[in-house]
């Protein structure tokens, strides 16, 4: 199975002080990995990195085999990369006006929007979300409604950082039954979590991270297949 989305040496720091140093990094496409550690460790900087919002100071990002270089390069492949930051920006209209706004932009409109945009909403069970102002939901239902937005856009990676953060014990389940059907869609899901319990509850290729450096767990379930990974 080709890599999707691969790391080569790359170093990137943050203030000034803190440095992600990872010299190899690989994932497979159509799987489910997990970035564990503390707060600090680098998990929010690295899915920056691989959603190709900045370059890193030192290094390269390879999508589907191929160096990203330069800012058209970077903006061109974004379409295919989706990044669920852990408080996502939601716009002051509906629900259903925020999950067309990047299909809009896609030239996705008319039926095929509206198909793609209720298939979603049905997905996290947001169906009845739908006219009702995005930001006057809660946090959790909020974070429905990101994943909702991303998926209709139909990325080949989608990234997550802390997406069951604020999700109730209720919709927990149905959010991550969402996520794991993802791969079987062609979809390569890289999720950044502090909850120990989800890798057992979704299985997929675990990574720990400490102070900017990776060091492998192993797998979680029978679906998924090695990565190679090296620290600086």
């Amino acid at each position: 199975m080709k890599s999707i989305l691969s790391v080569r040496n790359l170093e990137h720091r943050r203030g000034g002080r803190f440095t992600l140093a990872v010299d190899r990094l690989d994932f497979l496409g159509e799987r489910v990995y997990y970035l564990v550690g503390a707060n600090g460790a680098g998990k929010s900087t690295l899915l920056s990195l691989l959603a190709l919002l900045q370059p890193p100071d030192r290094g390269q990002i390879l999508f589907d085999g191929t160096a990203v270089d330069g800012v058209a390069q970077r903006q061109k492949l974004r379409r295919q990369i989706t990044l669920v930051e852990q408080a996502p920006f939601l716009f002051d209209a509906t629900v259903y006006q925020n999950l067309a706004f990047g299909l809009r932009l896609r030239e996705v409109r008319g039926e095929l929007q509206r198909h793609r945009i209720e298939k979603a909403l049905q997905a996290l069970g947001l169906t009845e979300f739908a006219s009702r102002r995005a930001r006057a939901l809660s946090g959790g239902e909020s974070q429905r409604v990101a994943l909702a937005r991303a998926l209709v856009l139909r990325p080949r990676v989608l990234l997550l950082d802390e997406p069951t953060d604020g999700l109730d014990r209720e919709s927990k389940p149905l959010f991550e039954s969402c996520l794991a059907e993802l791969p079987g869609r062609g979809v390569t899901v890289i999720i950044a979590t502090h909850d120990a319990e989800q890798p057992r509850r979704l299985p997929g290729e675990v990574l720990g991270l400490e102070a900017g450096r990776l060091t492998k767990t192993g797998a979680t379930g029978p679906a998924t297949t090695n990565i190679a990974m090296e620290n600086a």
